[in-house]
């Protein structure tokens, strides 16, 4: 186990139930590294969709994608003043660019390919090794993290994370209407939680955090409570 002041905090999850500013928050409050592994799936699935290996809503040609991973370099910048690091992709900043729903139509697929997974757990277990970090997504507390001292599920009602969703994706511009997002959402959630390799399931020891009627203070609130009992035992 690492020392009460570094230790490993994984959060899985549905998509879009704020695990992303949670572990983002919980970070900056700890001063630990914030790892956002769903990034890492989005760049692979971005260059995948740059390069032809995409088909379509949710159709990829899975032998383009598993030859393009050696093409793949990923890195996170340095946080600025609210926590956020830009996401690399072959040293181009692409933070906004994986967030299309383009991307998140085929994320989920792409998500489900062995070599991907196993491409990209070997780099997050290196990011993580020395603990003191947060990383979310959706294996981190039962492949990536089997060990972490602190593992949350975070879940919320479909139509919460659609509407949660659609006024992101709005401030920044984009049209999709509220259905096409919460069908989106949907598909998402069931590719992930069937897929072969890793699904989406809540590990034995994860304490489940339904946010659905929480802010996002009372949420970190909450969170940063539990954290210190794991590191006052």
């Amino acid at each position: 186990m690492h020392s009460t002041q570094h230790i490993t905090i994984a959060i899985d999850g549905f998509s879009s139930c704020g695990k992303s500013t949670l572990a983002k928050a919980l970070a900056k409050k700890m001063n630990y590294t914030f790892i956002d592994s769903g990034a890492m799936y989005r760049c692979v699935a971005l260059y995948a969709l740059k390069n032809g290996c995409a088909l379509g809503a949710h159709k990829i040609n899975l032998s383009c994608v598993v030859n393009s991973l050696s093409h793949i370099h990923i890195q996170f910048g340095e946080p600025d003043s609210k926590g956020n690091r830009p996401v690399l992709l072959n040293n181009e900043d692409v933070s906004d660019l994986i967030r299309q729903l383009e991307v998140a139509n085929i994320v989920s697929e792409v998500a489900a390919i062995k070599e991907v997974r196993e491409f990209l757990v070997k780099q997050q277990q290196d990011l993580g090794k020395n603990g003191g970090v947060v990383m979310d997504g959706r294996d981190i507390g039962t492949v990536v993290f089997p060990n972490a001292e602190l593992k949350l599920f975070i879940t919320a009602k479909p139509e919460i994370r659609a509407q949660r969703r659609y006024l992101e994706l709005q401030a920044k511009g984009e049209t999709n209407s509220l259905n096409e997002i919460l069908e989106n959402l949907k598909h998402r959630d069931r590719i992930d939680s069937t897929r072969a390799i890793s699904p989406l399931t809540q590990a034995k020891d994860a304490l489940v955090v339904d946010n659905s009627d929480m802010t996002e203070t009372e949420q970190l609130e909450y969170v940063l409570n539990l954290v210190k009992n794991k590191t006052s035992i």
